[in-house]
C-alpha cells in the first residue's frame, strides 16, 4: 500500500510523526511526504523534521507567501503532478489549511482515496480560510478520522451518512504527541521568570484587522504590568506590528520548536492564543486557556470551562485573565482519546486498502 501524506504546516508535521512512526512498522506500506512549503521558517519547519523523527520528505514545494488563492492553485497543480508519478493508493491530508484543501482537491480529480485526520470539526465561522477549507475536504474525503464525538455529529447534521462516508472517532493525534513527546520538553535559549503567561497571535481575522490587533497587543500590554507576559510571535504578525508600529511592552520572542513549546505550555500558568491547535496542548498539560477568537472548533473545552472565548476586545481579555487563574476546574475528563489515534488511523487505512483490493 503506498500513502501520499501532505504537510506543510506546524501542527501537521506534529501530527504526521506520529502515524509516520507507525507506517514504518509495516513492511508492506511505503508513505511518501510532501512538504508544501506552506510554514517555511526554520523553527516551524525545517527543525521539526530533524527533531521528531519524520522521513525526510521526498518532495518539498517550496510553495508560500502568497495570497490564499494563489497559493492553493499552485499547490493543487504541484500536488497533481506527484500524484501522476507517484500512483498511490491513499492522499492523507491533515487539519484545515491550504495544504490540505490542496492535496485533497488534487486526489480526488485523480481519482485517487482521500482521508482527512481531523475531519468534522467547525467554527461556523466563514469568514475564516481554514472553515472553508476543512469543510470543502470533509465533504470530498472517503475516510474522515474525527478527534471527537462532538466533530462526528457535526457531520452527520451536514448529511454525512455511512453509505457514502466511513467516519470513524479515533481521538486527537495531538493528544498522542503530547504524551510521547511531553518527556522530551526543552527549556528555551531565552529567559522565563518563575510565573509567566505564555501569548501566542497569529489568526488573520486578527492580524489582518488592525483595529483588532491594537485592541489585543494593547490588552496584553496592560496584563504584562501585573504578571510577566512571553509572546512566542509568528513572523506574520511581528511584520504587522513593525509596520504599523503598534507599541509592545511584553517579552516577545522568535517562533520555537514543538519540544520548546511543550516546555512553556508545562510551566505556564495560563494561555492566551488564537491557536487552535494550542488550545488543546493547552488541556492536555492542565492549562486553563483564553482564547482571542469569537469561536473554537473545539467547543468542548469552552464548555467544560477550561477555555474562555474574549475575542479581541480589550477589557474582556484583561477581566477574563484574573478570572481564569482564580477558577477551580479540574483537568479530569478524557475528552480526546486514549492516546493510540495514530495507530487506529494506520489499521484503517490498510484494512480499507485490503477490503477493495
Amino acid at each position: 500500500m503506498k500513502v501520499l501524506t501532505i504537510i506543510g504546516a506546524r501542527p501537521q508535521f506534529i501530527k504526521a510523526a506520529m502515524i509516520n512512526n507507525i507506517f514504518n512498522d509495516y513492511d508492506d506500506v511505503e508513505e511518501i511526504l510532501l512538504h508544501t512549503g506552506q510554514h517555511y521558517d526554520f523553527n516551524m519547519s525545517d527543525v521539526f523534521f530533524e527533531k521528531l523523527n519524520i522521513s525526510e520528505p521526498k518532495y518539498n514545494l517550496s510553495i508560500n507567501g502568497l495570497s490564499h488563492s494563489s497559493m492553493t492553485g499552485r499547490m493543487l497543480e504541484k500536488i497533481g503532478e506527484v500524484i501522476e508519478v507517484e500512483n498511490p493508493d491513499w492522499v492523507l491530508v491533515y487539519g484545515d489549511t491550504n495544504s490540505t484543501l490542496a492535496g485533497a482537491l488534487a486526489a480526488k480529480q485523480n481519482k485517487i482515496k482521500l482521508a482527512h485526520v481531523e475531519a468534522g470539526l467547525r467554527s461556523f465561522n466563514f469568514l475564516m480560510p481554514e472553515e472553508t477549507n476543512r469543510v470543502l475536504t470533509d465533504r470530498i474525503s472517503d475516510v474522515l478520522f474525527c478527534p471527537t464525538e462532538l466533530a462526528v455529529q457535526n457531520l452527520k447534521n451536514e448529511g454525512f451518512s455511512s453509505e457514502h462516508y466511513n467516519i470513524l472517532n479515533v481521538g486527537d493525534v495531538m493528544y498522542d504527541a503530547a504524551i510521547n513527546f511531553c518527556n522530551k520538553a526543552e527549556s528555551p535559549n531565552f529567559n522565563l521568570p518563575d510565573n509567566f503567561l505564555l501569548f501566542t497571535l497569529h489568526r488573520e481575522e486578527n492580524t489582518s484587522n488592525i483595529a483588532k490587533l491594537k485592541q489585543i497587543i494593547n490588552a496584553i500590554n496592560h496584563i504584562h504590568k501585573d504578571i510577566h507576559v512571553v509572546c512566542v510571535l509568528h513572523p506574520r504578525t511581528k511584520s504587522v506590528l513593525l509596520k504599523e508600529k503598534i507599541k509592545v511592552d511584553f517579552q516577545v520572542e522568535d517562533p520555537v520548536d514543538y519540544f520548546t513549546m511543550l516546555y512553556l505550555l508545562k510551566n505556564c500558568l495560563l494561555v492566551l492564543t488564537d491557536s487552535g491547535g494550542i488550545q488543546k496542548e493547552a488541556f492536555f498539560f492542565s492549562k486553563k486557556c483564553i482564547t482571542l477568537r469569537k469561536e473554537t472548533e473545539w467547543v468542548e473545552l469552552v464548555k467544560c470551562n477550561y477555555n474562555v472565548l474574549v475575542g479581541s476586545n480589550q477589557e474582556m481579555i484583561k477581566d477574563s485573565v484574573g478570572v481564569m487563574l482564580n477558577s477551580n476546574v479540574t483537568f479530569d475528563k478524557n475528552l480526546y482519546g486514549n492516546g493510540n489515534s495514530s495507530e487506529l488511523i494506520v489499521k484503517t487505512l490498510i484494512n480499507e486498502y485490503k477490503c477493495n483490493r
